[in-house]
């Protein structure tokens, strides 16, 4: 405590310094000579923030951040700052508006990942340049670099491990009841035997007609069926749209890994797949899960691991593993489909400038000196689940090496692009023909994506 008192009265009466720093305190950066904003106000501009990111009662951790970013704006002249700029819906907006009429001031937008490829390809954000960062270093997420590089260019910046999105709940009393030791299937995903194999043998045991009356009453899985497809056919290293090596975008569907994942789930959807309620809204499901007669439930992560989720009042205890792997090989390894906020910088500034601002989203990326942020992400996420949820699925999911994106955000929504002509069609068609169909609309956006 006596460390963290001094660290803060140190950055503090550095606070009042205007230009070059004596002294750097201990645990912080080298000042890098040469990065002088001559005081300007730089505003990082989120979506959640309100009129401050700094909080009424901080924690030791806030308060030790809240010193170093005042010292940051000391040692480079500058006057930087993270409020909200927009809603959810409107930063993008906002943004568009401020590059379409300048006005001198220095800013940074972090935008939701569905917006983000729109201001790229329409000539809103800026190229980034590295010359005072280092992207080999841990801190930058390599999926994230992958889908913001268009062209062999860099365009936004991300900082740190992805949110995972897609995986597969499970509901313990309804795999208890069916004969299935739910810790088996930590342990397979463990092993790497966490197969679509062994998945289709617990679908058929657990559904069932408990009442023979000939409607099954258990069923082995319901959810997104939009999540389910996605996540077998990255999970098959399959995906629907890539670079080809002139790094020009094109329709990739109809490769053999992405009909084969497309077949396979189509199969296992007519087989265990709960029936939607006749009249029901398209997101049936998410109550159809809680009332606890399916085994699994296909997801994003926020719907159970989340503070005030869907599932937070759900009255079976559930578990949550990734979605499983074609075969047991190190050809394939658990994926999920990756969406981040990226931070853009507006095409207003020249290149140095543009450096600059990249510089210092790095340094005000990084943790407090003296705090680690590496269990950040835990939250509140044991209150909700069991150890090995967090501990193997959730924590394995959020490392680089499982994430994916999937680069139809390049040309539009995924419901746009590939929802009614593909994902949502397949029970009436077979993956071949409606991609065969639609083929010609799908090159046409590629087509244009790659003129801009």
């Amino acid at each position: 405590m006596k460390k963290l008192v001094a660290l803060l009265l140190s950055a503090m009466m550095l606070c009042a310094c205007c230009a070059a720093l004596a002294e750097v305190p201990e645990g912080y950066p080298e000042v890098v000579p040469g990065i002088d904003f001559g005081g300007a106000e730089v505003l990082i501009l989120d979506y959640w923030s309100g009129d401050s990111y700094k909080v009424a009662n901080p924690s030791e951790q806030q308060l030790a951040t809240y010193a170093f970013h005042d010292w940051i704006n000391a040692a480079y002249n500058v006057k930087a700052d993270q409020l909200q700029g927009g809603d959810w819906g409107s930063c993008a907006e906002e943004m568009i508006n401020f590059t379409g009429t300048p006005d001198g001031s220095l800013r940074m937008y972090i935008i939701e990942p569905g917006k983000v490829v729109s201001l790229v390809s329409n000539g809103i954000a800026s190229p980034i340049s590295t010359k005072y960062i280092d992207l080999t270093a841990d801190k930058w997420n390599d999926a994230e670099i992958d889908f913001m590089t268009v062209g062999g260019t860099l365009y936004g910046l991300y900082a740190g491990n992805s949110e995972p999105r897609g995986c597969l709940y499970f509901n313990k009393r309804v795999l208890e009841e069916a004969g299935i030791d739910w810790n088996t299937i930590y342990d397979l995903q463990a092993e790497h035997k966490w197969t679509w194999a062994v998945f289709e043998e617990m679908l058929a045991q657990i559904t069932k007609d408990t009442d023979n009356d000939g409607i099954n009453d258990i069923w082995g899985l319901l959810g997104s069926g939009d999540d389910a497809y996605v996540l077998s056919v990255f999970s098959n290293n399959g995906c629907f749209f890539d670079f080809d090596e002139n790094g020009k975008l094109y329709p990739a569907m109809n490769s053999n890994e992405t009909l084969e994942a497309l077949t396979w789930f189509k199969d296992i959807q007519s087989k265990y797949w709960a029936p939607q309620p006749e009249g029901s809204n398209w997101d049936w499901y998410k109550n159809a899960w809680t009332q606890g007669y399916c085994g699994f439930y296909v997801y994003q992560t926020y719907g159970g691991f989340n503070d005030n989720s869907e599932m937070a009042d759900m009255a079976d205890d559930w578990g949550c593993v990734a979605w499983p792997i074609p075969a047991d090989s190190e050809e394939y390894t658990y994926v999920t489909i990756v969406s981040d906020n990226i931070t853009l910088i507006p095409a207003v500034y020249d290149e140095e400038t543009v450096a600059k601002l990249a510089f210092l989203y790095d340094l005000w990326t990084e943790p407090a000196p003296g705090y680690d942020d590496d269990d950040a992400w835990i939250g509140n996420k044991y209150n909700y689940t069991d150890d090995r949820a967090v501990d193997e699925t959730y924590a394995m999911l959020r490392e680089p090496e499982h994430c994916r994106t999937n680069k139809v955000l390049y040309l539009g929504t995924q419901n746009d692009v590939i929802g009614s002509s593909l994902l949502w069609s397949l029970s009436g068609s077979t993956p071949a023909e409606l991609i065969e169909a639609a083929m010609p609309t799908w090159q046409a956006l590629c087509d244009t994506f790659n003129a801009k």
